[in-house]
């Protein structure tokens, strides 16, 4: 019999240690040293009500992180000691509130995940109430700090970071040995140009502080969906995406922050109500963006950035090509896009060698196709800030990034337009201290107020502007009638674009202000020229003919910015805001006592009797809840109601073999869930004290063994205040020292190795194959997948829906079970459910056809079965059924409006029609350069090579930070892959909606016509 190799810790006399551990502290008092294992050393000090559990740096710090993370409560410290941390894991918690995660000093505790076997460095998921402080987080493959979900967020002197030169030859590893040192990062010459370009004369791509890296994570410090976040005293080096970044989030502040050497040094996306207030952003290639990005849940308005100081962002933008950031011009201190109300004062714009404020708007990059969404920057407020030489470094086209996407993102050239059209306006080639595309709208009065999901109009702002969301329809226009006057004219300083004072100090080195007209003229330009096209964007013939050419030359005249004097009013400054009060849930209760643990887990069973008084608490064995009729079989009948159960897609886990039972309790039925298009994540309702057991298995058919790796329960439980909630426990299988195994709860997880070999019993297909590196999850990542905003609390189920469960059952093992023999085999298993008692509310009669499917039920089909469908196999119709059922059931768990990954507006149910939200040329949001593999699209219509989709479950994802799913998936699902590319290829095409959105020839957008290729411009 083949036995899991385990890498973490899981002998019986710890995991009992730790399983007591918890029962045994006080809530108050004086401090007390409780013990020694399980999380490291455990106190509960008096000031705080909560325990601290202190990880020291050593060979056992990951494993004692983790057994101590699964265990916070309100008031709770996860505290790490001073030293260097080589970490396999990262720190993830979950479904809490009110806790503190902190080191003893930034540049003293430095936490390295180089070789971490998860995405982020820290993650909280659902919290209300976290603080992060003291600490540096080093060398994580994603990103160092994420909140997702969370209400009052602190990330206080807290430090991102990833080693110079990352996964290059030239990388300096942070280690144990220089740590002191290394995080210790100044900005005194930045890499102003890519090495990889093709330009001789580029030769200043080196620093002497620090060497950028395309393989570094996305974002250092980065929560998004959130709200009340203080970000204060942070740093971030070295960021692929952005450095310190807050998203989608209602009241955040960033301020005393330092953010160097990351492609975008602060951002604000579509965040109401934030502000940056004394941070100082160098070195990177852009220093600060406000902005709106496409397809999220909400858009932004009111940001605030004032007493910063901008210098030196003249780092060459190493961002994978293809992303939203690659089109950020190096040299940009500041950058507005389609992003209303903004105060930026007090500031300090120096050395950036393009610009230092550049308001832009969509109709430079590209329109993005979401009519939600105002495309353009307006109300914003430029007042009292100082300017000295920017503009006079303008960088030339990177022909690298031009290259590698074949012509598709030009927009490195942007800085070059500015100054073609700026030396055609007499200033010269140069760029400014502040420069406008000077893209306008004019009123669209045929425009309606656009509809919500339920047909209605949506709602409206003071100002009258919707209020939006992805949630919503995209309508066929973009309204934009509360910006203007019946009869059409602008409102005045309302909704006029910028407003700049006389009081901004603006050096004589550089131009003051240039609208530059976007790209307008420059078709006419090329076509006056066509001959001799190397000659098109020369500065010579550029002077020379561009008189002729309307709109091609920047115009300089500040006074249409001066709106006191224009308007007759300035704009009015944007009133501070405070943090909402944190106030505690109250609902979260103590562990229980070791003594109601033993008395509930530690009883005589009877045969063929489920134990369900305990489901109150967590057995240290799975044994002690006498699930099975033979202990150490979890294949064995189950006892009680216990009804096993397949699905008819099902999540992909390195080709486990999966034993699913249901446990009801005696005298309580399961509800059926009858509107399933409208709860898309739910499944039908479990009454509390309800237990599903899923195991995992190995089987080699030729050996004729199947062996149990683990037994992960979720139970349904009911709180003190009659909040009902689901526990997520993880049970490893293992030598129980007298000739049989045992499953022991192990929430720490750990890694093991596997092989199989068997004929899977739905598709007939034969799978073989081996992994080092299978996982056992930890609760708190089984909580970040099982977790969603609008499902019960906890790791409540996925699988269990009724479109999924509508089917025959048919144990998943080719091997002889008892499980097999339960009088559900060959029956539909809603119907027996309903038939048996096991389930209520059930429909008048069930439809069957000759395969036992329901036909007045919703179906998912099996998504290795041709046919399966109920579309003739293999047609375009039942190609794509069966490619959504393998979607949904792999990825809408997260991917949905209320899941993990509800951030990044890509969402999969299988009731969603598939457009712009499924994926359909929408550009992600947040995938960083490995998690992109140069693809510009979730999906491509017609071009599964240039779709993200199928490139991050397949073979070329070979980073933890490019894999999807994330969790549970060491090797590939080929029959997966081959399915989505074959529905994208030959099914999904132009006639899908948003399909027109995917701009083939050029992904700016920006119509830059550079016929004969790009000129190497003078300084």
């Amino acid at each position: 019999m083949f036995k899991p190799a385990l890498n973490a810790a899981t002998t019986v006399a710890t995991l009992a240690a730790v399983a007591l551990l918890s029962g045994c502290l006080s809530s108050g008092g004086d401090a007390t040293t409780v013990g020694e294992s399980g999380g490291g050393t455990t106190v509960t000090p008096a000031e705080s009500n909560g325990r601290v559990f202190l990880i020291k740096p050593g060979p056992n710090a990951t494993d004692e992180m983790t057994k101590a993370m699964v265990q916070l409560k309100p008031k709770d410290t996860l505290k790490f000691d001073c030293g260097f941390f080589d970490l396999k894991t990262g720190i993830q918690i979950t479904a809490t509130e009110d806790v503190v995660i902190e080191g003893c000093g930034i540049n003293d505790t430095v936490l390295s995940f180089r070789d971490s076997n998860t995405q982020e460095g820290f993650l909280a998921s659902n919290v209300m109430g976290v603080t992060i402080r003291d600490l540096t987080i080093a060398d994580s493959p994603g990103d160092a700090y994420k909140m997702k979900g969370v209400n009052h967020g602190n990330l206080l002197r807290v430090r991102a970071i990833w080693s110079s030169g990352r996964k290059t030859p030239q990388e300096v590893p942070i280690t144990a040995a220089n740590f002191k040192t290394a995080v210790q990062v100044k900005c005194t010459d930045p890499a102003r140009h890519n090495p990889n370009n093709p330009n001789p004369l580029e030769r200043d791509n080196t620093s002497p502080d620090y060497t950028v890296s395309t393989a570094s994570g996305r974002y250092g410090i980065y929560p998004v969906q959130s709200r009340n976040i203080l970000v204060d005293g942070a740093e971030s080096i070295g960021a692929s995406d952005a450095g310190i970044y807050v998203g989608q989030t209602n009241i955040a502040k960033i301020r005393n922050s330092r953010a160097a050497f990351n492609v975008f040094g602060f951002e604000i996306e579509n965040v109401q109500d934030g502000e940056y207030l004394e941070n100082v952003a160098e070195c990177n290639s852009g220093g600060f963006l406000v902005y709106d990005l496409d397809n999220l849940t909400q858009y932004g308005s009111r940001s605030r950035v004032h007493k910063n100081i901008a210098r030196n962002n003249n780092t060459y933008n190493f961002a994978v090509p293809g992303s939203i950031v690659a089109n950020v011009p190096r040299g940009s201190g500041l950058i507005t896009l389609a992003y209303d109300k903004i105060d930026i004062y007090d500031n300090v714009f120096e050395n950036n060698g393009t610009a230092g404020v550049i308001l832009t708007s969509y109709d430079m990059l590209g329109d993005p196709g979401d009519r939600r969404m105002d495309v353009y920057s307006e109300a914003v407020n430029i007042f009292n800030n100082t300017f000295k030489n920017n503009g006079n470094d303008l960088p030339q086209p990177d022909f690298a990034t031009i290259l590698a996407t074949q012509g598709a993102q030009i927009s490195s050239a942007f800085p070059m337009v500015v100054g073609l059209k700026n030396a055609a306006g007499g200033k010269g080639y140069k760029g400014g201290h502040i420069v406008w595309d000077g893209y306008q709208d004019t009123l669209n009065q045929n425009c309606a107020l656009p509809l919500d999901k339920n047909g209605k109009p949506v709602a409206v702002d003071a100002d009258g502007k919707p209020i939006q969301g992805n949630t919503n329809p995209n309508p066929a226009c973009r309204y934009n009638a509360y910006k203007f006057k019946p009869n059409g004219e602008r409102k005045v300083p309302a909704w006029w674009f910028s407003c700049i004072n006389p009081n901004n100090k603006f050096d004589a080195d550089s131009i003051s202000f240039a609208n530059f007209h976007g790209t307008r003229g420059l078709d006419a330009l090329v076509n006056l020229n066509t001959n001799d096209p190397s000659k098109n964007l020369s500065v010579e013939y550029v002077s020379a003919i561009a008189s002729g050419i309307p709109l091609f030359a920047s115009e300089f005249d500040l006074s249409k910015h001066n709106c006191a004097a224009r308007f007759g009013a300035d704009l009015p400054k944007l009133p501070d805001f405070e943090f909402e009060p944190f106030v505690p849930s109250g609902q979260y209760a103590p562990e229980p006592a070791a003594e109601a643990v033993k008395a509930l887990c530690e009883v005589p069973l009877k045969a063929g009797v489920v134990n369900e008084a305990a489901y109150q608490v967590n057995c240290n064995e799975l044994s002690q809840y006498n699930l099975f009729s033979k202990a150490d079989d979890p294949t064995s009948k189950p006892n009680g109601q216990g009804m096993p159960y397949t699905l008819n897609s099902k999540l992909f886990t390195d080709y486990a073999v999966k034993h699913r039972v249901m446990y009801i309790p005696e005298g309580k039925s399961a509800r059926f869930l009858t509107d399933e298009s409208r709860r898309v994540t739910s499944t039908i309702e479990f009454p509390v004290g309800t237990i599903i057991a899923k195991t995992f298995t190995f089987v080699d058919q030729t050996a004729k063994t199947e062996t149990p790796y683990e037994t992960r329960l979720l139970i349904k439980r009911e709180r003190k205040d009659g909040q009902k909630y689901w526990e997520g426990l993880e049970y490893i299988w293992q030598d129980g020292g007298d000739g049989k195994r045992k499953a022991v709860l192990t929430q720490s997880g750990g890694t093991g190795s596997a092989k199989w070999d068997y004929v899977d019993t739905d598709s007939g297909v034969r799978h073989t194959g081996q992994t080092n590196a299978y996982l056992f999850p930890n609760a708190t990542q089984c909580a970040i997948c099982h977790a969603n905003n609008d499902k019960e609390p906890g790791s409540s189920p996925i699988g269990p829906k009724p479109r999924n469960l509508n089917r025959a059952y048919l144990n998943e093992s080719p091997m002889p079970t008892g499980q097999a023999s339960h009088p559900v085999t060959g029956k539909n298993q809603l119907k027996f459910m309903c038939d048996t008692g096991l389930m209520t509310n059930c429909p008048d009669s069930f439809n069957l056809d000759d395969k036992q499917v329901a036909k007045n039920v919703p179906h998912l089909p099996k998504f290795n079965v041709p046919g399966d469908s109920g579309q003739p196999a293999n047609s375009k119709a039942d190609i794509e059924a069966r490619a959504r059922a393998w979607i949904e059931v792999n990825c809408a768990h997260c991917h949905n409006e209320n899941g993990q990954a509800s951030n990044t507006g890509f969402y999969v149910d299988a009731f969603r029609a598939v457009d712009s939200t499924y994926g359909i040329c929408k550009k992600p949001t947040a995938s960083g350069s490995e998690g992109r593999g140069n693809r510009l699209y979730d999906i491509h219509p017609g071009q599964a090579n240039d779709s993200i989709v199928p490139y991050r479950i397949g073979p070329e994802a070979v980073q933890l930070a490019a894999k999807m799913p994330p969790l549970g998936r060491s090797v590939v699902q080929d029959e997966a892959v081959t399915l989505i590319t074959q529905w994208i290829n030959t099914v999904i095409d132009a006639s899908y909606k948003n399909a027109d959105a995917c701009q083939e020839n050029n992904q700016s957008g920006g119509g830059l016509p550079l016929v004969g290729g790009l000129p190497v411009l003078p300084k």
